[in-house]
């Protein structure tokens, strides 16, 4: 079992930058691949970006270009630095991590509000 604890979120102006981060503990050998997704009051969850244990990574449309994931596995932690926020960023963060048989696991979310 995993368990995924966020941090870093909080509230900024447009056009700001925030980072978060994300300790894994319990079978960390296991985990596969992490990553950020998101979910804005009255909608669904969607990934924001993943980063495999390799360092492949890929990004929803919405934030390349403004949004870098990053992994330190000697640590457990993924990274995801957001620059260039808007208010459509505004959402609960949370971190997944998938491990290598398909066990999903979840943070408990940190909440991002970009407003002026």
């Amino acid at each position: 079992q995993v368990q995924l604890v966020e941090s870093g979120g909080g509230l900024v102006q447009p056009g700001g930058s925030l980072r978060l981060s994300c300790v894994a503990s319990g079978s960390i050998f296991s985990i596969s691949t992490m990553g950020w997704y998101r979910q804005a009051q009255g909608k669904e969850r969607e990934l924001v970006a993943d980063i495999t244990k390799g360092g492949s990574t890929r990004y929803a449309d919405s934030v390349k270009g403004r949004f870098a994931i990053s992994r330190d596995n000697a640590k457990n932690t993924v990274y995801l630095q957001m620059n260039s926020l808007k208010p459509d960023d505004t959402a609960v963060y949370y971190c997944n991590a998938v491990s290598y048989s398909g066990f999903v696991s979840w943070g408990q979310g940190t909440q991002v509000t970009v407003s002026s």
